[in-house]
């Protein structure tokens, strides 16, 4: 009897000790919560297959930070975790993801239709409107700027700026940016649509004009030199951002131009989606200035994402009808996501009309919008 008497108390030792009993003590519950939360953006990404490479390392990252007694959050100290979120929060990972998409992308469109540009701008109206929502509410400036750039829906630039601004804040304003990327399919069409008519929604665009190799090269090299000079604080993200458009347009850089699109690239995302994931414990994200993160972060791109529609409506009518407004809703930065799900709603409306490569040129004029529009931020506020 003894024997089984100790055994037992074993056991309850081993019961009272674990991570299952840590739930039902004081704020265990938390823990619970943020394990659903993760639960559901692995189905989001698994089952639904939204931007299945960014929300399903994101979500098991929050997943292995809410294990009770198991020590894997960013923050703590001497776990793998740790170790990987040195690469977030000392800016490591944004430039290098930027170089991968940099590699990634034809800038093709943009540069036949440099009107793009505008549309690109006109998303970002997005930032600084939620900029000054975030100062109005009580965040200070350095929070507000932070918040702010949530509106360019680029997962990069938000954690760069951020951890430049307002480093406490990096764990909710990183989870909220990449949630809307991943999201970008379900939150943009209804404002799409709301903004558009069916007339404008089925407009066929002209063929673009053929791009030379010469003009693809030069571009790159002309963007990086004007641009960081006028704004030098956007030079590390936009840099590295043309740095892999150069090696994916010069033809002479191949092995390269593959490393960073697919090896480093690949990496990279691992390594920031985990992170990125793993600073969102119980304990710093379960609060109300979290809750007016992501709801301000939610305004931004929803507000960035009208203005590019709505700028759209007015090439629309100053083209005579030749613009399908629909392309400027690309104007965030979520690349090739917002051109997808322009060329999806388009398409909705006439089976025949085909606006990918016409929304990409919005949309890389996004990634260099929100680049420039950080650089701004972080001039101003830092």
């Amino acid at each position: 009897m003894e024997v089984f008497a100790t055994f037992w108390d074993s056991l309850q030792t081993m019961a009272a000790t674990s991570g299952f009993a840590q739930f039902f003590v004081g704020d265990g519950w938390k823990y619970a919560v943020m394990i659903g939360i993760a639960c559901v953006l692995l189905y989001l990404a698994i089952v639904k297959k939204f931007e299945p490479l960014l929300l399903l390392p994101i979500a098991f990252g929050i997943l292995l930070a809410n294990l009770p007694l198991a020590a894997l959050g960013a923050h703590d100290e001497g776990g793998l975790l740790y170790y990987l979120y040195f690469g977030v929060k000392n800016v490591i990972y944004p430039p290098l993801i930027f170089l991968g998409v940099g590699a990634m992308t034809d800038f093709g469109p943009l540069i036949a239709n440099p009107k793009s540009f505008l549309l690109g701008a006109a998303a970002q109206v997005g930032i600084f409107l939620t900029f000054l929502g975030a100062l109005l509410i009580g965040f200070t400036p350095a929070e507000a700027g932070a918040i702010g750039i949530i509106g360019g829906a680029d997962g990069p630039t938000a954690i760069y700026v951020t951890s430049k601004l307002a480093s406490h804040l990096l764990g909710p304003i990183a989870i909220a940016a990449y949630s809307y990327m991943a999201l970008v399919p379900i939150i943009q069409p209804p404002i799409m649509k709301l903004l558009t008519t069916k007339k404008e929604r089925m407009v066929v665009m002209e063929q673009l004009r053929p791009v030379s190799k010469t003009e693809k090269i030069l571009f790159p090299i002309l963007v990086t030199l004007v641009v960081s000079l006028m704004v030098p604080m956007a030079a590390p993200l936009l840099g590295m951002l043309m740095l892999g458009n150069l090696f994916r347009e010069s033809g002479v850089c191949q092995r390269l131009s593959s490393t960073a699109q697919n090896e480093l690239m690949n990496i990279v995302t691992i390594f920031l989606g985990i992170s990125v994931g793993s600073t969102a414990s119980a304990d710093t994200f379960l609060n109300l200035q979290t809750l007016g993160i992501i709801v301000l972060g939610l305004v931004a791109f929803s507000v960035g994402t009208g203005c590019g529609v709505l700028f759209g409506k007015i090439m629309y009518k100053v083209t005579g009808g030749k613009v399908n407004p629909l392309i400027g809703s690309a104007g965030v930065s979520a690349v090739p996501m917002a051109a997808r799900v322009s060329q999806k709603v388009g398409q909705e409306a006439n089976p025949g009309n085909f606006l990918l490569m016409h929304a990409m040129g919005p949309n890389v004029a996004g990634v260099i919008g929100s680049a420039v529009a950080a650089g701004v931020l972080l001039s101003i506020l830092s």
